[in-house]
């Protein structure tokens, strides 16, 4: 959809099409052309005269270009370089925006599944707070236990309508991306994604990234086409320091107003040969030529850096990738152990050896890590395809995909995410 809608897409794509249109435009040097002109008047004179009052002429030419110092065809050498640069653009362009919704949809999956976990969490704060309030009733427990549950149920619902907010909020970017149009109605979603937030390890090669993205990457490859046009542009420049010969071929009617020298109608064939020297143009060519040789290098310059920064993304989204690992695996961990603290915490309250508000500490805990652990797949998630994006390619290209994954390993995948990010459905479950 972002690839059909998306504004810079298709602004990208347009700038294509213009390219192949000069194309076209350079390419006429090469085919001869037939050119019309002519005119017509009528004299007054202030005194006698035997010549005719009335003038006129018309032709119709037709020329080619014979050689032209090489001037057509570096022009539609560089025409071509063109089009190939704009395609490199828009690669880039594209590889960009899909990133971009591939952060975005992984955004939306992650703030979904906050809001499911802080869904979960108030109505577990909830049926504590109502259990609290029965055993108050019954005489079990004091008031200070239906208190630090209203206070917990309360603290947790700003956490959910936070969570809410940003969950609108990704759809709101995600539709950006797909070229949607909100001002109708923005609080309502146009469309719904599918899927779970899930990790997958993936372990790329540095060296292997750094490789591919100094082939693959556009941005590499519309510098070095920068570079070709400027030589290019170099011969055209040099051009007019040369001889530009060309043969016309033409059918002339015109009138004779002198009635001496023949007739006043008249019309022929002409052919004949046109051929132009600079010998002095004031130094406009040498200061074009030095111009464009400064272009030249800068635009060397420019591959130069366009190369260093790509291999710096590469480098920032790899450890970038790397950190996301490492906080995965200490949040997995730490997941685990807010779960069995929770469970110490609840026994502990039951044989007398504990209080309420330590069990609900504890479930304060299995709600963050569980959110922080939604958090970290994000990160891994968005890092993947910040890698992507940096080598030029995509996901599945290089493996970091699931494609190489059967359906039961995806499976158990999407499970297992979801699995430790569920709060425990009552805080007396065991």
């Amino acid at each position: 959809m972002a690839d059909a809608q998306n504004p810079e897409v298709v602004s990208a794509r347009k700038k294509i099409e213009a390219a192949r249109g000069d194309f076209i435009s350079a390419r006429s040097g090469y085919l001869p052309s037939v050119i019309s002109n002519g005119f017509y008047d009528q004299r007054q004179h202030q005194g006698g005269t035997r010549l005719r009052n009335e003038d006129y002429n018309a032709t119709v030419r037709a020329q080619e270009n014979v050689y032209t110092g090489g001037a057509t065809s570096n022009l539609v050498a560089i025409s071509r370089l063109n089009i190939d640069k704009q395609e490199c653009e828009f690669r880039e362009i594209s590889n960009r925006v899909t990133m971009d919704v591939r952060i975005a949809f992984y955004e939306l999956l992650l703030n979904r599944s906050k809001v499911k976990v802080r869904q979960d969490s108030v109505g577990v704060l909830e049926e504590e707070l109502k259990s609290q309030q029965q055993r108050f009733d019954a005489g079990l427990v004091g008031a200070i236990n239906v208190r630090r549950a209203e206070v917990a149920l309360a603290s947790e619902r700003p956490e959910l309508i936070n969570a809410q907010t940003q969950l609108q909020n990704s759809y709101l970017r995600l539709g950006e991306l797909f070229g949607m149009d909100f001002q109708s109605d923005p609080d309502k979603p146009r469309f719904e994604v599918s899927g779970q937030l899930q990790y997958l390890a993936s372990r790329p090669d540095l060296n292997a990234c750094l490789a591919r993205a100094d082939v693959s990457r556009p941005e590499i490859q519309a510098r070095e086409k920068d570079v070709e046009i400027e030589e290019r542009q170099y011969l055209v420049d040099r051009s007019e320091l040369l001889p530009h010969v060309e043969v016309f071929s033409a059918y002339e009617i015109y009138n004779e107003r002198d009635p001496d020298v023949g007739p006043e109608f008249n019309h022929g064939y002409l052919i004949g040969v046109d051929a132009t020297w600079h010998l002095f143009d004031g130094f406009a060519t040498k200061g074009k030529m030095q111009a464009t040789r400064a272009r030249h290098d800068s635009a060397q310059q420019a591959l130069k850096a366009a190369r260093l920064s790509v291999a710096s993304e590469v480098r920032s989204a790899f450890l970038d990738l790397e950190q996301a690992e490492n906080v995965l695996e200490s949040e997995t961990k730490n997941v685990q152990t807010a779960d069995e603290t929770l469970e110490i915490a609840k026994a502990n309250a039951n044989a007398g050896l504990g209080t309420q508000l330590d069990v609900l500490q504890a479930a304060s805990d299995v709600t963050r890590t569980r959110t922080t652990r939604l958090s970290a797949i994000y990160l891994h998630n968005v890092a993947l395809a910040r890698l992507a994006r940096a080598c030029g390619s995509s996901p599945d290209a290089l493996d970091f995909g699931t494609s190489n994954m059967n359906k039961t390993t995806k499976r158990q995948g999407e499970a297992q995410a979801v699995g430790l990010t569920n709060p425990p459905a009552k805080l007396s479950q065991r």
